[in-house]
């Protein structure tokens, strides 16, 4: 959802074209965690110049900074601003020497999309304090009407108005009460106080020029520093940000919601925590603790300690973000799994040898893992795909740890205050790790005292950072919408979670080294399946003008009927049902008719016989049947050839599920692309969900 970006240069020339394309081409870096509308601001001018206020204080001030929003994609945005520059001859070519700009691609949720609801939203005439948000102000309807007695007049429908307009109130009421050197950061550090919810922020204001406040609780946000100078720094100093804040080299910062609008300008990055508020002034980098508790002494506002944090190194590659050969990044995405698989298991499996079993080694959970041996229950915690991911799992978890496992929806467990006790391992599962019903269960269950276990794709997320212990999937950055080489990668890290968990059991030993074997395998087995695109796009073409799938699993593959039926829904926008094959003469049946398209998953696995007499059902009830079985098992599924079949390579039952999910990918990224639909960024939705 949102994507905020910021670029501050400061002591090296940029002329407002240069930065206007930094903050366009950080947006385009943004667009795939979805939005509807788009914004930047920039400075009117490089000049200053003389200003008194009512008192008669004369003070240096700046003219208004410049909003540009638009209405619909980033290219919308482009071209309305350059139209407007023409208009009003703005120099494209004055150089700024120093000059901090804001930009925003925001996925509406309090208004329609349209340019007034757009961000940077504004204090009011004058702009003088203006803010991009990603998040959800959850007391923005009792701010307003109190600033509305104050004779605030609001312009739009959004819940981050009333920030800007809080901060403007903060500075007008502390500079009547005498206090004519209240700083930027106070003033933030007091709005902040008043807010409730989740953000991620970034203040700019003409009374503070060329700087920039950034803020957060609960969204991410992450600060990029890029040195231009020769000689920048070796050793401990290269990531020291005191020692860079203090070097007065010629240096550039970048402020974005995550790392793909960062990295290829710099890889020296400072993650945002949760109540830090990061001051931007003069070349250097100030961070401040929110403390809830303090608030105005007396009329002075209060005046926080400084943090010092270093710097990390991003582990990051610019491919990563790029299409490469591919039309869209959903199919390169899919086409990338027999590396993003290997990835994922690279160092942690372990062949043994004549004498030495074949292990899993898991370094994130070593101190952690007799622990979760003796959990009374593992409950698994996801939303979407992640969930379903975590379902796929579950029958190989409780076979090998011999734990019970509950799945809960991260939205239904804290709706419902369900019980989560000391003795549980709650394990949370998210591909950003920044998913916003994830984080609420996450601190649910750490109230109750359970153990934590974060399984994300993201470095330094906040599911990474606040749970207890986790693995990192390394699936590689992952840009479309909808979840592909993640789901395959979480799979593949919760099967050696349960081959970890296992690991002490004598009696499951031949089955975990078969497991083993399997996973060695899996990327081939994986490139082998993707040889099916041309005959997915030919399915893809005879279920164009359907308006409704049914996809039939049980045992492993109930959860790839799930993913399988949620990956058509959400790009190609056709209805679809992943169904509980169990549970077909329990309602769904009705639907049935020679019509409507039946996908069922009957590869060999114990339910296999099962699966075979649902097909019968179906095709007694002249029901129109695509079938996906293991290779050879044609005429056995399908007897008579009366329906149309997927045959895919087997690999260990625990496993199938990686290999069925692609044929199902690759159907709904051509039914999407056939039916002119953007495949990477579907209707409504957004990459990471960081509102509730």
């Amino acid at each position: 959802m949102c994507g905020i970006f910021a670029y501050l240069n400061y002591n090296v020339a940029r002329d407002r074209r240069f930065i206007l394309e930094i903050l366009f081409n950080g947006l385009r870096r943004l667009e795939y965690r979805g939005y509807d509308s788009a914004g930047i601001s920039i400075d009117s001018s490089s000049q200053s110049f003389l200003s008194s206020d009512s008192n008669g204080h004369f003070s240096n001030s700046v003219p208004s900074p410049l909003v540009f929003r638009q209405e619909g994609n980033i290219e919308s945005l482009v071209r309305s601003v350059y139209k407007d520059v023409a208009s009003t001859e703005l120099n494209l070519e004055e150089p700024f020497s120093v000059h901090a700009g804001i930009a925003h691609t925001r996925w509406a949720t309090h208004g329609e999309p349209s340019p007034e609801n757009s961000h940077p939203q504004t204090s009011g005439a004058g702009n003088e304090f203006l803010v991009v948000h990603n998040g959800v102000i959850t007391n923005y309807e009792v701010l307003k009407e109190t600033l509305i007695r104050h004779e605030f007049t609001f312009e739009s429908e959004t819940d981050t108005e009333v920030i800007p307009k809080l901060a403007k109130y903060v500075f007008d009421k502390a500079n009547e009460e005498g206090d004519q050197t209240v700083t930027f950061s106070q003033v933030v550090l007091e709005v902040m106080r008043h807010l409730e919810g989740a953000y991620a922020l970034i203040f700019k204001s003409r009374h503070y020029p060329n700087e920039l406040i950034a803020c957060k609780r609960g969204s991410p946000l992450i600060l990029g520093v890029k040195e231009l100078s020769e000689d920048m720094g070796t050793g401990a100093s290269f990531l020291d940000l005191k020692f860079i804040s203090e070097n007065g080299h010629p240096k550039e910062f970048f402020l974005s919601s995550d790392a793909s609008a960062v990295v290829e300008h710099t890889k020296k990055v400072l993650v945002i925590e949760d109540g830090e508020v990061v001051h931007l002034k003069d070349g250097a980098v100030s961070i401040l603790k929110f403390e809830n508790g303090k608030g105005k002494r007396g009329t002075e506002l209060s005046r926080p300690s400084a943090v010092q944090r270093a710097l990390s190194f991003l582990e990051m590659e610019v491919e990563q973000i790029n299409k490469g050969n591919y039309e869209h990044y959903m199919q390169k995405e899919i086409h990338e799994q027999p590396e993003s698989l290997t990835t994922t298991m690279r160092g942690r499996l372990k062949r043994g040898g004549s004498c030495k079993a074949k292990t899993v080694l898991l370094g994130g959970l070593k101190d952690h893992i007799k622990t979760i041996r003796r959990s009374r229950r593992i409950v698994f915690i996801g939303c979407g795909t992640s969930y379903n991911a975590a379902l796929a799992a579950r029958p190989i978890i409780e076979e090998l740890s011999g734990v019970p496992v509950t799945m809960e929806i991260a939205s239904d467990l804290v709706d419902r205050q369900g019980p989560i006790y000391r003795e549980d391992t709650a394990v949370f599962v998210s591909q950003s790790g920044e998913t916003a019903d994830t984080l609420l269960a996450l601190e649910y269950a750490l109230e109750n005292g359970a153990l934590c276990v974060g399984i994300t794709n993201t470095v330094g997320s906040a599911i990474a950072r606040n749970t207890h212990c986790g693995i990192h999937i390394n699936a590689g950055c992952e840009i479309g919408v909808a979840s592909t080489k993640a789901y395959t990668s979480q799979i593949v890290v919760m099967v050696m979670l349960a081959l970890a968990i296992g690991d002490d059991a004598i009696s499951s030993r031949a089955r975990r080294e078969a497991i083993i074997d399997g996973l060695f395998d899996l990327p081939n087995k994986v490139r082998e399946v993707l040889k099916l695109d041309q005959e997915m796009k030919d399915l893809a073409k005879l279920l164009i003008s359907e308006q409704s799938l049914l996809v039939f699993g049980r045992g492993y593959n109930f959860a790839t009927a799930l993913e399988g039926a949620l990956k058509v829904k959400e790009v190609s926008l056709m209805h679809s049902e992943g169904i509980l094959a169990g549970e077909m003469k329990h309602g769904p049946l009705a639907l049935v008719d020679e019509n409507l398209p039946n996908i069922v998953i009957a590869t060999r696995d114990a339910c296999f016989s099962k699966q075979q007499s649902v097909i019968q059902q179906l095709h007694a009830r002249k029901g129109r049947l695509i079938v996906m079985c293991t290779k050879g098992d044609a005429a056995s599924v399908c007897p008579g050839g009366s329906c149309r079949v997927i045959e895919v390579p087997q690999v260990e039952d625990c496993l199938q599920p990686v290999v069925n999910i692609i044929p199902l990918q690759l159907l709904a990224y051509h039914l999407t692309v056939l039916r002119g639909y953007n495949v990477d960024q579907p209707r409504n939705l957004a990459k990471s969900v960081t509102t509730q």
